[in-house]
This record gives C-alpha cells, sequence and structure tokens, in this order.
C-alpha cells in the first residue's frame, strides 16, 4: 500500500488542495484511495450530524475518494484548544487503533495532518508523535505567502533528527509571474538550506475550483512519482 502524511510548517497553507488534488489524482490513476484525518477542527453541527468543510470538499472533488476520522472539533482554535473547550483529552491509542483499521483497505491512504511537527494534540502528544508512530513517509506544505524558510528548515532538521522519511516539499500559492526576489528563491534556498527536494510549486488555487483543473494543476506542477516514491506507468 502506498502511503504519504501530509503536514504543514504553519498555518494556512492551503494544505486541503494538496490532499484532495493528490487523493484525486491517485484515484484517476486507477489506485483506490482514502484519506485519513485524524484531527479536524471547525466541523460545523448541522441539522444533527457533524459536517467537515474540508471533507466535504474532499467528496467534491472525487466523491469516490474515502474519508477517515478520530476526532472532528467544533473549535475553530488549534486542535489542543479545541478539544478542551469540548471536554475532550486526545488519545494516542485512538489514532493508532483507528489506522490500523484503515491501513490495509485502500491501494493509497493519504493522512491529513496539522501545521507542524509541534502542534500540540494533548499533554505530551505532538504531532510529530504521530508521524513516528505511523511511520509514514512525510511530505511537508509550505506557502509562498510566506516566504521566510526558517520554519521548514527547522521542520527538516527535526523530522530528520527524528529518522522520519521526508519526501519533500511542495509550496503552494507560488505566483506563475513572480516578481518579488524573496519568493523567487525559495524553492532553490529550501532545497540548499533545508536539505530536501521541491516536489513542486502550486499556483493559487480558489476554492471553487472543479475537480478537472484541479487535477491538471497537479499533475503539471507536482512530480507524482516522488511524492509516493513510484513508477507510474500511465502517467
Amino acid at each position: 500500500m502506498l502511503e504519504l502524511y501530509i503536514t504543514g510548517v504553519e498555518k494556512n497553507e492551503n494544505k486541503i488542495f494538496i490532499t484532495s488534488g493528490l487523493a484525486s489524482t491517485m484515484q484517476s490513476l486507477g489506485y483506490s484511495t482514502a484519506v485519513y484525518k485524524p484531527f479536524e477542527t471547525g466541523v460545523e453541527f448541522k441539522n444533527g450530524t457533524l459536517i467537515s468543510q474540508e471533507v466535504s470538499f474532499i467528496k467534491h472533488i472525487d466523491s469516490h475518494i474515502k474519508t477517515y476520522h478520530s476526532y472532528q472539533l467544533q473549535g475553530d482554535m488549534s486542535p489542543i484548544l479545541s478539544a478542551a473547550s469540548e471536554g475532550l483529552v486526545m488519545e494516542k491509542s485512538v489514532i493508532l487503533k483507528d489506522y490500523q483499521k484503515i491501513q490495509d483497505k485502500d491501494e493509497c491512504l493519504i493522512i491529513d495532518g496539522l501545521s507542524g511537527l509541534g502542534t500540540p494534540i494533548s499533554v505530551n502528544f505532538v504531532e510529530e508523535d504521530v508521524i513516528k508512530m505511523i511511520n509514514a513517509p512525510l511530505l511537508f506544505i509550505a506557502s509562498a505567502n510566506n516566504p521566510d524558510i526558517s520554519n521548514i528548515i527547522l521542520s527538516a532538521k527535526r523530522a530528520k533528527e527524528l529518522s522520519i522519511d521526508i519526501r519533500g516539499v511542495i509550496i503552494t500559492d507560488y505566483p506563475k509571474n513572480v516578481e518579488k526576489p524573496n519568493v523567487k528563491l525559495m524553492p532553490k534556498l529550501i532545497e540548499e538550506y533545508a536539505d530536501v527536494k521541491i516536489l513542486g510549486m502550486l499556483p493559487v488555487i480558489k476554492k471553487d475550483i472543479n475537480p478537472e483543473d484541479l487535477i491538471a494543476e497537479i499533475l503539471n506542477n507536482i512530480n507524482i512519482e516522488n511524492v509516493f516514491n513510484l513508477k507510474i506507468s500511465k502517467l
């Protein structure tokens, strides 16, 4: 089975476009694909049902993608604060149990994580613990809206200290016509100073993008084979 853990290096990197785009692309290439979100905040309660905007977006892009979750939290704060506001304590054992139930159900499983290795989940429990526990290869998402590369350098260094398999970095919100020098240099400097590969640069994407266009953006701007460490004959 193909596995990939996706995390950011800060909040608001439009990670959902990468998660849904990669999932729908793999599904279109003939791989049965699922997305597992261990934690999600900002979930809305409507008509007696929890509605996840991000899961709804994934289903909009491709309704055949299976989705799983462990914790859905209504608070639109950090996971630890959102859980505390609902009187919950999120547990490693729950994540591991849920993951083990689904890990062999599909040919491709994408784990959609949080906003950085040090994101607190509960006492003595941060996102890097989930990645180590699941032991899935890691893809970092960084945004050209914040071209300060210090976070990605520190994140990559920490992941290497933990012996996590880093597939590389995808940059989102990267302008087609780059004018700012710090944005233009961002990919080169990340590869040089963080010692990780840039696997793609995705332009600014709007929420109302149609599925075909999102898949096209993924195929045109991201090295899918390196992301999944797989030779795909259909590409």
